[in-house]
Parts: C-alpha cells; sequence; structure tokens
C-alpha cells in the first residue's frame, strides 16, 4: 500500500478512518463489558441479546488482530490490549453520553427513564406510595423500581437513584438527605399483658426479642437514655423465638404477640398510629442497629438529569415530616 514515495495511497487514510467509524459501537460494547464483566449483564445493559454481544466483540477482535477479551466458564474479563483500548475509549463514550443527556434535557419537562432502587421494606411502605402523584405530575417520566436490601454497585448496575438507610452516604456520591430516621422498640398489647412491661433495658435479657438478622452479629441491642446527648450506652444480648433480615417481617412477628422486635421508625410507624404496637422502654433510644437517615443517592456527576432532580425534590418533601406516630 505504499508508493514509491513512501507516502500512503490516496484514499487509504480515508478507508482506515471509514473503517474505524464502522467499529465504535463495538469499541462502546467492549467498555460496557469491561465495566460488568458478563455478556449477559453487558447485553441488558445495552439492550440486545447475549448472542449479539459476542459477535460484535469477535468482530472488534478480528479488526485488531488481537484477543480482547479473555473467557472462561465463570468470569469475563479484559484482555491488556483490551483493557488498553476500554481505558482510552471510556471517558469518551461517558462524556458522549452526559452531553447527549444535557441536550435533551433543556426542555424545561423532566423526562426519560429512571432506573430507581431502594430496599425492599422501605420501598414498599414509603417510597411507593409516593410515586403515582410524582408520575401524575411529569407523565413523560418512566420509572425501573428495583426492590433490594443487596447494596450493588449503582454505575456498573445503570442505577439513577438509590434510597439508602444509612449513617452517612459514601463519599464518592451525590447526596441529598431526604429525612432524619431512628429506631424504635415495640411490642403487642397482648404480648406486654402476657410478660410484663420492661422498666429498664436489663428486663429485655428475660424477654422474647425479635432481632434483625445480620451475618456474623451477635442478637444485641444498645440503648442509651432518650435525649441524652453523653448518656452512657447499655448492650444487652437479646434471644427470641424468631429473626429476620426484614424489617416487615419483624414487624408482623410482634404484631402476632411473639415478642419485643426493634425496628426501623418508618416500619413501625403505621401500626403505632394504629394502636396495635405500642413503644417499649420510651426513655431509652435504640442506637447503632439502623441508619439515621435517609439519603437519594447517585454516582458523582457534573450533571444531573432533570427527572431524577425532580424526583428527589418530590421524595424529600412527601417525607420531610419523617416517621413519627403522630
Amino acid at each position: 500500500m505504499i508508493m514509491n514515495n513512501g507516502l500512503p495511497k490516496p484514499g487509504t487514510a480515508a478507508m482506515d478512518i471509514r473503517r474505524i467509524e464502522t467499529l465504535w459501537s463495538h469499541v462502546h460494547w467492549l467498555c460496557v463489558l469491561g465495566t460488568l464483566g458478563s455478556f449477559t449483564a453487558a447485553a441488558q445493559r445495552l439492550g440486545v441479546s447475549k448472542a449479539a454481544m459476542s459477535q460484535r466483540i469477535t468482530e472488534l477482535e478480528r479488526a485488531a488482530g488481537v484477543p480482547l477479551v479473555l473467557r472462561t466458564t465463570r468470569s469475563v474479563r479484559l484482555t491488556e490490549a483490551g483493557q488498553q483500548l476500554a481505558d482510552a475509549t471510556g471517558g469518551a463514550f461517558e462524556a458522549i453520553g452526559t452531553a447527549f443527556a444535557g441536550i435533551k434535557d433543556l426542555a424545561a419537562t423532566p423526562r426519560g427513564r429512571l432506573r430507581l432502587t431502594a430496599p425492599v421494606a422501605l420501598a414498599r411502605q414509603q417510597i411507593v406510595p409516593l410515586l403515582p402523584a410524582f408520575l401524575r405530575a411529569h407523565p413523560e417520566v418512566r420509572i425501573d423500581l428495583d426492590l433490594s436490601d443487596r447494596l450493588v454497585p449503582l454505575a456498573q448496575e445503570g442505577v439513577d437513584l438509590a434510597i439508602r438507610h444509612t449513617h452517612a452516604p459514601p463519599e464518592t456520591h451525590t447526596a441529598w438527605a431526604l429525612c432524619a430516621t431512628r429506631s424504635v422498640l415495640v411490642a403487642s398489647r397482648a404480648y406486654l399483658r402476657r410478660r410484663g412491661t420492661p422498666t429498664a433495658p436489663g428486663d429485655l435479657a428475660r424477654h422474647d426479642c425479635l432481632h434483625y438478622l445480620r451475618p456474623g452479629d451477635a442478637p444485641a441491642w444498645q440503648l442509651a437514655p432518650a435525649g441524652v446527648e453523653s448518656g452512657a450506652k447499655v448492650t444487652v444480648p437479646v434471644a427470641g423465638p424468631f429473626a429476620a433480615n426484614n424489617s416487615e417481617a419483624l414487624r408482623e412477628a410482634a404484631l402476632a404477640g411473639l415478642g419485643i422486635a426493634l425496628l426501623p421508625d418508618f416500619s413501625a410507624q403505621a401500626a403505632l398510629r394504629a394502636g396495635k404496637l405500642v413503644p417499649v422502654l420510651p426513655g431509652w433510644q435504640p442506637v447503632g442497629s439502623f441508619g439515621e437517615h435517609l439519603y437519594a443517592i447517585r454516582p458523582y456527576s457534573p450533571y444531573v438529569p432533570r427527572a431524577v432532580q425532580a424526583l428527589v425534590a418530590h421524595l424529600r418533601a412527601g417525607l420531610q415530616a419523617g416517621f413519627g406516630e403522630q
């Protein structure tokens, strides 16, 4: 392809550029595959079949002349050449996506599909009831809600917004505080009539206590005097006939009279208001078992879609009163 004067034949460079341009989408798919580490997950993110995903990567490897992906029965990862290509181009694809989304967002009306994730119990009891009004107010927005207690990497999962019940949000994310929360001890009147009402934290050791299951944690509750900033904390080992990793399940067990439950206030609110559960040890505040705030978080980006901003504002307005009994 070299002429006698050492220069490329006319048109050769243009042909190479056109050929590379046809591979841009292939390279983007490679970047997504490298981020997610799975053909299945990458295909789902891109909205294509797994077979189409595999074919695109094969075509890209054929054009590059070197392997770009290491495939095993358990995992997929990029080769050194594949990672080099993804590192060199991934930022450009992200910038293109951000810029295009920003242009679309110039319209005053929030629009587009939002991928939202939230813990199961919190979402069912407090988040889902707020969404119909938001969707009626913003008819061009669509919400895909994933109810999950798994703390997934938001960027890798393609999540636009996550609701988290925690003490503090990760510093690597943009976060909006929605409201404060607290933990409460509750029981049914029938249980307290049968077993007596605790008057001090130490009394809990003689009661059936319904605790939240966490791997590796010994069943124990920590309490501090309510309203006292520097009050001494008391740790009480607890035991009971039932434990679960879901606050709704613990609430139902307490309603059935199985024992005293430690719940986040958003799970106990309705039953306390209805008088079906009553507070236990109101002079003491459980600490450390659940988060102290609800946050809306997303991976940091200088650009936040208008639809995300609108949803955060709506959730803040709906949750600002917190979850007291009144």
